[in-house]
């Protein structure tokens, strides 16, 4: 009886990466990913990722699991626990409530729920949420039916949370865009972009109604 041997994947030196940095690296490229797209997809700096593949520096727990969801591995494969990519992972997980538009309060509170939607424990939080994307304007970093995480800080100071992602609300209206501060005549202008380069950017003057709902933390799902 012939008997199956999985073997491990190889580099292109023909050795398996034996550091968290090189199999991040090992499985980014077998992905066909540049560490830009990564880094956008895991909503880290791409310097950031760099260093991290290059063994000076160590991801946090948060970063070490979008980049897992990114490259589709699980996280005990980046970080050695396991060879077998299709080896079943036991998931500690707790729920947070997954909503379809950005919520206008606390999410707690909120009656626009569409359901539960379980994450990793490390990653729950009670003042966070799951946030289905509906729109193409921040692709490819997030497209349309991902699930991201996204942490409630409502009315945060723009300045703070320069160049994230966050759950706006412009006159009433929610949108999902990166934030960034200049300043114009002196005075400071708030600039939503998208990632899309299709998507013009939306100024926010001081006649606009404007808050910061929340900040996205990681994605959390895609649909293959």
């Amino acid at each position: 009886m012939l008997r199956m041997v999985r073997s491990r994947p190889r580099d292109a030196h023909g050795d398996y990466p034996d550091s968290l940095g090189g199999r991040i690296r090992f499985y980014r490229r077998r992905a066909g990913l540049t560490q830009t797209a990564l880094a956008r997809a895991a909503n880290i700096n791409q310097g950031y990722l760099s260093s991290i593949e290059k063994g000076e520096r160590v991801p946090r727990v948060s970063t070490l699991h979008a980049l897992a969801v990114a490259l589709d591995v699980p996280e005990s494969v980046l970080v050695g626990a396991s060879d077998a990519h299709d080896a079943p992972q036991p998931l500690d997980t707790r729920e947070l409530p997954l909503f379809g538009a950005i919520p206008n309060g606390p999410p707690a509170e909120s009656q626009e729920q569409l359901e539960m939607f379980p994450v990793l424990r490390h990653l729950w939080r009670p003042d966070r949420y799951c946030l289905r994307c509906e729109f193409d304007s921040m692709e490819p970093t997030l497209k349309p039916g991902d699930l991201i995480l996204v942490e409630y800080r409502p009315n945060v100071n723009p300045e703070w949370v320069q160049g994230r992602i966050c759950a706006c609300l412009v006159d009433g209206r929610p949108t999902l865009k990166r934030v960034s501060v200049e300043l114009r005549d002196g005075r400071p202008l708030v600039i939503l972009r998208g990632d899309n380069p299709a998507v013009p950017p939306q100024l926010v003057d001081e006649r606009s109604e404007f808050s910061v709902q929340g900040v996205a933390v990681c994605l959390v799902s895609r649909a293959l």
